[in-house]
């Protein structure tokens, strides 16, 4: 029988911090001691794109600080509603690269595969924050559509996991996926966009582990961390678990105004980054999506940044900046 101080002691499925996870406005206010700012903080009028963030994420904020850059990307905001020319609904032309259901094919030699719209985080500057996810989720029928178009698309070498997260799903949907693709003779990759292991680094469980570890391709996992603040001590050790199952692994960050848009911040999320066995790969500006053009920071402000980058740091922590142009063969460099 186990004893009530060692069922205590064991840790929390990521399943339930899930659950636990904050979608109160109000209630994220009152944990970060900013209750009284609430009227001048958040928005009149509905966002239409609710918030939502786990609780060690949270606890990773700066109490009673209004400005905190990890507060910053997750609070809804009366600049969300204004209607800015340029910002629109689908940013980078997700809707016109559908292939199949739940299938982007934007460029040679990769097709990505919308998992899932569930993500753990609600950012605000999501580029997929409109995204029609009911209609379009590769993980339906049991990837039957998704998987049918890669296996008849021999020029297909890699598949990209996105969403939402794909880490969302149980293990158990995504080695549905695995079984499936593994047949695929002309498939060398899989690669994996999450944020999960930044914000919920409980979901990188043994579990998880071993399915990643078992893939007959290689495996590449790209986090998205943007602030040096993001990455504690758990999320170190998830990094390692994901390095342990001999995955490549990566970070995106975005470019962000009033976040990191300075140099000691990039440069301090490089650092820790690498200490953590993560390589820095992409910083992207931001894509133009309706309700973030609050975060918009101008290219030449972009450029003097990552040339202060290049001044500062080795090379392999200067990550490459980098704009997604709707109908663009590939990621542009700024």
């Amino acid at each position: 029988m186990i004893t009530a101080n060692r069922a205590a002691a064991q840790p929390r499925r990521w399943q339930q911090l899930w659950r636990e996870a904050v979608s109160d406005p109000h209630e994220l206010l009152r944990r970060l001691d900013l209750a009284h700012r609430a009227g001048d903080l958040l928005p009149a009028a509905d966002t239409g794109f609710p918030l939502r963030v786990p609780a060690g994420f949270i606890d990773r904020m700066r109490r009673g600080d209004a400005r905190d850059p990890l507060l910053l990307q997750v609070l809804p905001l009366a600049a969300e509603l204004g209607e800015v020319p340029g910002f629109t609904r689908d940013a980078v032309g997700d809707l016109a690269a559908r292939a199949a259901h739940g299938v982007l094919h934007k460029y040679e030699g990769r097709a990505l595969l919308l998992a899932t719209g569930a993500c753990a985080v609600h950012c605000r500057y999501c580029f997929r924050r409109h995204f029609p996810y009911a209609e379009e989720t590769a993980a339906a029928n049991r990837w039957q559509d998704a998987v049918a178009h890669l296996a008849g698309d021999p020029s297909i070498d890699e598949v990209i996991l996105s969403g939402g997260d794909p880490l969302s799903l149980a293990t158990h949907k995504l080695a549905e996926l695995g079984d499936a693709l593994a047949p695929i003779a002309h498939l060398r990759r899989l690669r994996i966009h999450t944020r999960l292991p930044v914000v919920l680094p409980e979901r990188v469980d043994t579990e998880f582990t071993a399915w990643l570890a078992s893939l007959p391709f290689q495996r590449v996992v790209v986090l998205h961390a943007n602030h040096a603040n993001e990455i504690d001590a758990s999320v170190a050790s998830a990094c390692a678990a994901l390095r342990e199952t001999g995955a490549t692994v990566l970070n995106q960050a975005v470019l962000l105004r009033g976040i990191n848009d300075d140099a000691d911040t990039l440069a301090e999320l490089s650092e820790r980054l690498f200490a953590a066995g993560v390589l820095p790969y992409y910083l992207h500006q931001l894509d133009r999506v309706a309700g973030a053009a609050h975060f918009e920071v101008p290219d030449a402000t972009a450029l003097a940044l990552v040339e202060t980058l290049r001044n500062r740091l080795p090379g392999y922590l200067v990550p490459r900046l980098v704009r997604e142009i709707a109908g663009a063969p590939s990621k542009r460099p700024v």
